[in-house]
């Protein structure tokens, strides 16, 4: 029994520092706005 809960401690500690990982991204990195243009193909129009 203690391994297992050994084992939860470890994954619940890496699960943390992942969302900690993801929140300090969300946070700090600024997506930059940009123009998109795609050509479709007229082939795919006239379906």
């Amino acid at each position: 029994m203690p391994s297992l809960i050994r084992f939860l401690i470890v994954v619940g500690v890496l699960v943390a520092i992942g969302y900690g990982i993801m929140v300090m991204l969300v946070s700090f990195v600024t997506p930059q706005p940009r123009e998109m243009t795609y050509t479709i193909p007229a082939q795919r129009l006239n379906k």
